[in-house]
């Protein structure tokens, strides 16, 4: 169970709102302490469980829904009957929340094994009457590669892995790791034309942070035609929220194509585990008939999960003040990678939580999407996303991947086992950014590392 960290005298001032308060062009980003990636939702861990702490400041009642939400959050689910936590399947791709989002950070690549993180997103070409990818006969808009006793998996999935060196101009050499993945085993036949995309788990702190920033502040970094002629055109993903019945701008997902936390967790409950919710009452297998039963988890828990998420707090920076770090973020802007991993936004108002509420941030993305190269392309559809746009992840705590997570990995599907090679593997509107890094001096390209580290 995670337990809210006290940190230095710093948290204090920062919790009566002396560092909180709504700045202005008169109040510069140099007034405002570099390590508070998270405002006054930043902690003071950098071990391996930063990424599980509590945000700052909670009341004692929803510490403890908090705490409830981790329990869930941890719990293995089993197949019913059971007397507690039952309704696992019957197909599911893992057993828990925390078994793909390793120490509520990023996943691990590993097909078919129980600490995989890996999920297969699956469709056919078309749309289904709200916009989104069009389920796969038989086999729905996920693939779940295990099941329970008298039910066959979906499939099996092996990755095989091609590398290639690539060669910097100054000779220092870095090994690019290309997946190639094989479906094996369907239970049927696949679908003529289905299109997949495979994608890893990524980090779950924070969220309530990035759920505060106000949509119209998101737009103002949109740029879909290109008009300032930066070659980048980040644009967002409308989406249909199936709880809301309503089209709304996606900001969670790979490809920003979940609007909110509620169904991001309970779809996440259904498709992952089979474990069905209020929102998704239905098993997660195609032919699953519509169900009048009681959800397999209870209203109330599942909504302390989604409160557990929204109140993870953020780590601090680290090492800002040191000559290679400062340069590096120099060297950050000037290569214009801060044109889609925008550095800074403030969140709304929220009244019950106002540790979150009014809160100058440091994620780094501008929760857009942004065409990154043939090299990256799923070549699948995702509501507006094409087959080679991706949202622009955050950066903060990337520097702590590996602790939180023992072997790190980056990219949409933990392709890249460095951030030089996530760097590598950038192209599209991303081009010119990773090109100019590629002609930087090594020691220009280390300082870049250094500052990504601090996050």
């Amino acid at each position: 169970m995670r337990k809210l960290l006290v940190t230095s005298g710093l948290a204090a001032i920062v919790l009566t709102g002396i560092l909180c308060r709504k700045p202005d062009a008169a109040f510069p980003e140099s007034n405002y302490d570099p390590r508070l990636s998270g405002g006054a939702a930043t902690v003071f861990n950098s071990g391996s469980k930063a990424f599980s702490e509590m945000i700052p400041g909670m009341s004692a009642y929803d510490q403890f829904v908090h705490e409830l939400g981790d329990k869930l959050f941890e719990q293995t689910f089993v197949t019913a009957p059971a007397p507690l936590y039952p309704g696992l399947g019957p197909r599911y791709n893992n057993v828990s929340c925390i078994s793909c989002h390793h120490n509520d950070g990023k996943g691990t690549p590993t097909a078919g094994l129980p600490t995989s993180s890996l999920l297969t997103r699956i469709s056919i070409p078309g749309v289904d009457a709200h916009g989104g990818p069009l389920a796969a006969p038989g086999f729905g808009t996920q693939l779940q590669d295990k099941a329970i006793a008298g039910w066959t998996p979906e499939i099996n999935l092996d990755i095989a892995y091609r590398d290639s060196v690539f060669t910097f101009p100054d000779g220092t050499q870095t090994v690019l790791h290309r997946p190639v993945y094989t479906i094996n085993n369907p239970y049927m036949a696949l679908p003529a034309g289905y299109m997949t995309s495979v994608r890893l788990a990524p980090p779950v702190f924070g969220l309530g942070l990035l759920d505060l920033i106000a949509e119209a502040d998101l737009l103002r970094n949109a740029d879909p035609d290109d008009a300032d002629g930066d070659g980048i055109s980040g644009r967002p993903n409308y989406i249909f929220n199936p709880f809301s019945l309503r089209r709304e701008m996606g900001r969670y997902g790979l490809k920003a194509n979940t609007s909110s936390l509620l169904v991001q967790v309970a779809s996440a409950f259904t498709e992952d585990m089979g474990v069905t919710n209020y929102t998704f009452r239905n098993e997660n297998y195609m032919d699953a008939p519509s169900s009048a039963a009681l959800p397999d988890i209870a209203d109330s828990l599942l909504d302390a999960v989604v409160f557990y998420i929204r109140t993870l707090a953020v780590p601090a920076r680290r090492n800002v003040e040191q000559p290679e770090v400062v340069r590096g973020e120099k060297i950050f802007q000037q290569i214009k990678c801060s044109g889609c991993h925008t550095p800074t936004f403030q969140t709304g108002v929220e009244v019950r939580l106002p540790t979150l509420s009014n809160q100058r941030i440091h994620p780094y993305t501008d929760l857009l999407l942004h065409d990154m190269g043939a090299a990256l392309a799923d070549n699948r559809p995702d509501f507006e996303a094409n087959g080679s746009e991706w949202k622009t992840p955050a950066l903060w705590g990337i520097g702590l991947f590996p602790k939180t997570n023992g072997t790190p990995y980056y990219l949409h599907d933990g392709r890249a086992r460095s951030l030089v090679e996530a760097i590598l593997w950038h192209g599209g509107e991303a081009q010119r950014a990773k090109d100019a890094f590629v002609q930087l001096p090594s020691s220009d390209r280390d300082a870049l590392v250094k500052f990504l580290e601090s996050l």
